[in-house]
């Protein structure tokens, strides 16, 4: 029954003989299952059976669980009560074969005479143990050929291993040499005489999928003395795949250095998942393939291992220096974690106390699943999380590990062969997926970054509307969008909204979209009329020497009378709910899209805004996508506004763009409800002649207008103010001089506009014995804010005073 394997043992290594004990848990005695070699075990001192309580090598070998290796003096030393019929010099050793933390016998090998078995022949009989311990545990499953303790005495423990196939090799690290033998050349379906002995040979016969994972294990940069462990797929020449399953060791040189890799192949083929665990993998792969971040990574793993497996406990956990940083603990209740995992909750989820888990760091080290049925005797912080069985799953990725996967269940639990393939394949699928979510959320978070930057940090506040704005970057891709909008005050009684968007999804996309934002705003805050703000802004793309253009919709409100200039580039319709909630699209006549033609008309269409309208204005992505056209998409949105309260803007937008979770393309959103104003303000305006008493005309109808409006208070101080701007516009400007006031609620607005577009500049030093020089300062000390706004072709400088309370 273990004929193949205990050959294998005695050809590779040398042995004189080799035996394989399992453990029977009827009698508590570790039973002889097979024996090969030069001679019955008897003429060694082995007996048929070792009870566990007893001291012989093989007993004391299975309840340490470390190997016990003794040279002929130490054998004779050792005494079981048989020494008096055990050969004369002859070396021994007994290795425990335990699997997932559970011990199910020794692997015995004798040697004649020397100093015992060398290093190289110690680790090689390891790895063959471990090899053996595997396919024991398999035994021990449904359909496995039956239990491994507990069967009847004569009768084969475990008949399948009769079946296993298990090869050697030795591989030179420096010159990629392996000297293997005919079992793995036989494995891996390779003619002995045509195999010329380089790595590379045997490598070309894995399956390309297979190919990184193995990679990772065989390349010299990955490698760190230890032990390591693999399942891939071989195709043979027929065309037929064969699980193979790989255990190594590498050996490091006096200075410590990797020096050669010491490996064991075996045939896992009938050790592979069935039907119900493939699927299981395959669902997994299929939800790691989609999962852009590590919080789909954590979601993905959380539904695909917890409840297949009847897990009480899921935990993922990435990797950062010595750091365990948990991405999600499920459930998701404190109260189901241990004490200590509940000190570290400081955030969203608590950080894996790794340090006061010797358990789990030392699980990380050896970069193994660990499987405990039970969690008697490990710590706290562990026990708790898994009381009836405790997987740890470290997760490997391009050679190194980027994280930790804890599952625990509160009921006793035992991992079978299939289960156990799943959790290893699990580990590797995870591992990778973290890695490229890793590296999509920085990228991802570089270019929201990038888009923040070019983006209002926050909307103006504006009379009688309200203004709010969304921007969700596309989920597909990782670059930047050219995405972006803007709220521009204008003047105290015009706003200009404008939202865009650059084609393509680069760097240049990002660049030409900061560029012309600003340019827009710029020429805005000139004082043109839209259409020509549009022109100027489709000019400078064409000057560009770009192949990308941009699509924008530019809109000119006036707060106060509720009319707005609407000029659309290539761009999609603006949509307005009326009052009534029924809402339609603005029938502007457009233009083409900015950068495409340097001499393109851009046509205005003016539309009045009652109170309570809300206007929309928003780019494709909202609308259209591979999935959804964009008459429906238009309908949606449609449909949304007409069924929102506009009484709160934010909701209103969140309520937008609450069906955009899965994007192919940035999402920009501005959405204005004009309320109107309260009180409208009362507005005179004359227009200055320039003559020698101009300005005593200037302060006559200030006096005049300020009587009727009843403003009774801080009159010297207007006045003072109007004398300072127009005397500034007669004596350094040419042409026409207006002089604006406006009263709103108690704040009166003083405003000289004049033709000059030279902005006024207030002297930093003044000489009080000169007349002239001190028209700003005054102005200054007398208004409570001033300033200058262009205006097209000139400017408008005013001063504002707060008046106490007066009646109007």
């Amino acid at each position: 029954m273990l004929l193949a394997v205990t050959t294998r043992v005695v050809g590779f290594a040398g042995a004189a003989l080799a035996a394989v004990y399992v453990l029977d848990e009827n009698t508590d005695e570790l039973r002889q299952a097979e024996t090969v070699g030069d001679c019955p075990g008897t003429v060694y001192g082995l007996s048929s059976s070792y009870p566990l309580s007893g001291r012989s090598p093989v007993a004391d070998a299975f309840r340490s669980g470390q190997p016990l290796w003794l040279t002929p003096a130490e054998v004779t030393a050792h005494g079981d009560g048989r020494a008096e019929a055990a050969a004369a010099d002859v070396s021994l050793g007994a290795l425990p074969l335990g699997a997932d933390g559970r011990r199910l016998g020794c692997l015995v090998v004798v040697d004649h005479g020397g100093d015992g078995f060398d290093t190289v022949r110690r680790n090689f009989l390891e790895l063959y143990a471990d090899q053996v311990a595997a396919l024991l545990e398999a035994c021990d499953e449904p359909g496995g050929g039956g239990p491994v303790g507990g069967a009847e005495p004569g009768r084969a423990p475990c008949s399948p291993l009769r079946y296993m196939r298990v090869g050697s090799f030795t591989l030179v690290l420096e010159t990629g040499r392996i000297d293997a033998d005919a079992q793995v050349l036989e494995l891996a379906g390779i003619d002995r005489d045509e195999f010329d002995g380089r790595v590379e040979t045997l490598l070309a016969h894995t399956v390309p999928e297979d190919l990184p994972a193995l990679m990772s294990v065989v390349e010299p940069g990955h490698m760190t003395p230890g032990g390591r462990e693999l399942e891939f797929r071989i195709r043979w020449p027929t065309g037929e795949l064969r699980w193979l399953r790989l255990r190594c060791r590498v050996l490091a040189d006096a200075d410590g250095k990797p020096e050669r890799m010491l490996g064991v192949v075996a045939e896992a083929s009938h050790l592979r998942p069935s039907t119900d665990e493939v699927s299981r993998v395959q669902r997994l792969s299929a939800i790691l393939a989609t999962a852009m971040t590590v919080r789909d990574v954590s979601r993905g793993v959380v539904a695909a291992l917890r409840e297949p497996l009847g897990a009480d406990r899921v935990a993922l956990s990435e990797l950062h220096a010595s750091r365990l940083v948990v991405t999600v603990l499920d459930p998701p209740e404190p109260s189901a974690w241990p004490e200590i995992w509940r000190s570290e909750w400081r955030s969203e989820w608590p950080d894996a106390p790794a340090r006061a888990l010797p358990t789990l760091q030392a699980a990380l080290r050896e970069g193994r699943a660990s499987l405990w049925t039970t969690s008697t005797g490990l710590e706290p912080g562990l026990a708790a999380v898994g009381r009836g069985g405790l997987a740890v799953l470290p997760l490997p990725a391009d050679g190194r590990l980027v994280g930790a996967c804890l599952l625990g269940w509160d009921e006793p639990h035992e991992f079978g062969t299939e289960e156990r393939s799943l959790l290893t394949a699990t580990a590797g699928l995870v591992g990778q997926a973290l890695v490229r979510a890793r590296a999509f959320d920085a990228e991802h978070e570089l270019a929201a970054m990038l888009q923040r930057s070019l983006l209002p940090r926050k909307l103006p506040s504006l009379p009688g509307c309200a203004a709010v704005a969304r921007y969700l970057p596309a989920t597909a891709g990782l670059e930047v969008g050219g995405d972006w909008y803007d709220v521009i005050p204008l003047s105290d009684r015009h706003v200009a909204l404008v939202i865009g968007d650059v084609q393509g999804h680069s760097a240049e996309a990002a660049t030409i979209m900061g560029q012309i934002r600003t340019a827009i705003r710029a020429y805005a805050l000139e004082g043109h009329p839209p259409d020509v703000v549009v022109s100027h802004a489709n000019r400078l793309l064409v000057s560009m020497e770009t192949d990308a253009f941009a699509t924008c919709c530019y809109v000119a409100l006036d707060t106060e009378e509720g009319d707005a200039w609407f000029v659309r580039a290539g761009h999609l319709p603006p949509l307005l709910r009326d009052p009534d909630g029924s809402t339609c699209e603005v029938a502007a006549e457009g233009g083409p899209p900015l950068g495409v033609l340097a001499d393109a008309e851009f046509p205005l269409t003016v539309v009045g805004l009652s109170a309570g309208t809300v206007l929309t204005l928003l780019t494709d992505g909202l609308v259209e996508s591979s999935s959804l056209r964009l008459e429906d998409g238009l309908r949606r949105v449609c449909e949304v506004l007409s069924a929102t309260d506009p009484s709160d803007a934010d909701r209103m937008a969140d309520a937008l763009i609450s069906g955009a979770d899965k994007r192919d393309d940035d999402v920009a959103l501005l959405l204005l409800r004009y309320d109107g104003l309260r009180a409208r303000p009362l507005r005179a305006g004359w227009a200055v002649w320039r003559l020698p008493d101009a300005v005593m005309h200037a302060r006559r109808f200030t006096a005049r207008t300020l009587r009727t409006w009843n403003v009774t208070q801080e009159t010297d101080a207007v006045l003072l103010i109007v004398s300072e701007l127009v005397t500034n516009a007669l004596v350094h400007t040419q042409g026409e001089v207006r002089l604006d006031l406006t009263l709103a609620g108690e704040r009166l607005r003083v405003a000289v506009s004049d033709s000059s577009p030279r902005a006024p500049v207030k002297p930093t030093s003044v000489d009080w014995e000169v007349t002239g020089g001190r028209g700003l300062l005054l102005v200054e000390a007398m208004s409570g804010s001033w300033g200058a706004v262009p205006l097209s072709g000139g400017k408008q400088v005013w001063g504002e005073i707060i008046l106490p309370s007066c009646e109007l």
